[in-house]
């Protein structure tokens, strides 16, 4: 006889197999991709698709009933077309680039302005620390599928190093 080592969250435990299968089980091919998931993604060059899979990540959309619950993470999987990527931002919490198909150039940096950039390939990952300026380019002519991991299941918006989209971070959640 199978024997559960450990107690389940008390909103799991009136659920049957078959509900929880279907709850916590995420399918890319059920996934739309959303190109408005931030703010800076209305911006020529860091146009990118989210598809989210456990939480919001760093997008601050909550709101979606077909995303799995987050508890201590979220988990999106991003496309980023050929010159496109992210502007410089933080967290709060420690964010996690993993690479599965193509080449993604991600960065980290500091106030002053001085970066330094690494190339990523399959199977390759940066964990960004809490407060370090960071972010991501593909400069290759590939689209970049990528795994994004957020260390909270519901972090706050993303901190734009920039003031102008830093103000507006939020004017993405008012869609």
């Amino acid at each position: 006889m199978a024997r559960a080592r450990h107690e389940m969250p008390p909103e799991i435990v009136a659920l049957s197999l078959e509900e929880i299968a279907e709850r916590y089980i995420g399918r890319f091919r059920d996934k739309k991709g959303d190109w408005e998931a931030f703010e800076d993604a209305k911006i020529d060059g860091y146009r990118r698709a989210q598809h989210r899979f456990i939480g919001a990540g760093g997008s601050g959309k909550h709101d979606d009933p077909t995303v799995i619950p987050a508890r201590a993470f979220t988990l999106s999987v991003m496309y980023a077309p050929p010159g496109q990527g992210n502007a410089p931002h933080t967290h709060e919490v420690e964010e996690v680039f993993f690479v599965l198909q193509g080449y993604l150039t991600v960065f980290v940096e500091d106030e002053g302005g001085r970066r330094v950039s690494r190339t990523l390939g399959p199977w390759e990952c940066i964990a960004c620390p809490p407060g370090v300026i960071h972010g991501y380019h593909n400069e290759s002519l590939e689209p970049v599928y990528f795994q994004v991991m957020l260390g909270r299941g519901r972090p706050e918006t993303m901190g734009y190093a920039d003031d102008e989209l830093y103000r507006r971070r939020a004017a993405h959640l008012n869609l």
